[in-house]
């Protein structure tokens, strides 16, 4: 998240200031950050998107989404594990994607480790959703100084993917990670997401 503030687009509507006024930005801030996330490969698109931001802005990497999918096989980690020398040679070509070696080498480790952990846990949704115990922890921060880089559960998620075999998956990285699949809602608590969110989640829990 490049902003430590927040702000609005209009008198009515209080978003984190982050979104800023991209209207890229908005459309995720208010359609997919914070919303949990229990698809597979939605959640190794993530995965793989969050890495491959390292060093880089978020809308960097969201405008270069879609080049994304089309590069990566859609983020079938099925495909992108059978990836051989061939085809990373050909993903370093491309610009519509970040063309670097070690990420796009890792992507293809973590696919992977992807399934690796699928076949020891039936799905990477039932593995990754243990680390906050099956259930969206609410930060609900008053302003972006409150939201923290890592946390202890990123810590452990990082230190166990590590040694399963993950790559670019620092506990920053895997904290960014589980803000954007809902593990964690750090919308603040002045925008309008972070209540809509706990009110649909409360009526989840009520099925």
């Amino acid at each position: 998240m490049p902003s430590r503030s927040y702000t609005t687009s209009s008198p009515k509507i209080v978003r984190c200031g982050w979104a800023g006024s991209d209207p890229l930005m908005i459309e995720y801030h208010d359609r997919e950050w914070g919303v949990p996330v229990h698809d597979d490969q939605l959640l190794f698109e993530f995965l793989i998107l969050e890495g491959a931001q390292a060093g880089l802005s978020w809308s960097t990497i969201l405008r270069k989404r879609g080049n994304y999918r089309k590069a990566f096989s859609n983020f079938d980690p099925r495909k992108v594990a059978r990836y051989d020398e061939k085809k990373i040679a050909e993903l370093l070509k491309n610009d519509g994607i970040v063309r670097n070696r070690l990420k796009i080498r890792g992507a293809v480790q973590n696919a992977r480790a992807f399934l690796a952990v699928q076949k020891e846990f039936g799905s990477f949704d039932r593995y990754v959703w243990r680390f906050v115990n099956g259930a969206p922890q609410a930060g609900r921060p008053l302003n972006m100084a409150a939201v923290p880089a890592r946390t202890s559960e990123s810590d452990a998620l990082s230190k166990d993917l590590q040694k399963r075999g993950f790559t670019f998956v620092g506990s920053t990285i895997c904290y960014a990670f589980m803000q954007a699949t809902g593990l964690v809602n750090d919308h603040l608590a002045g925008c309008f997401r972070s209540a809509e969110l706990a009110r649909s989640l409360s009526l989840e829990a009520k099925r």
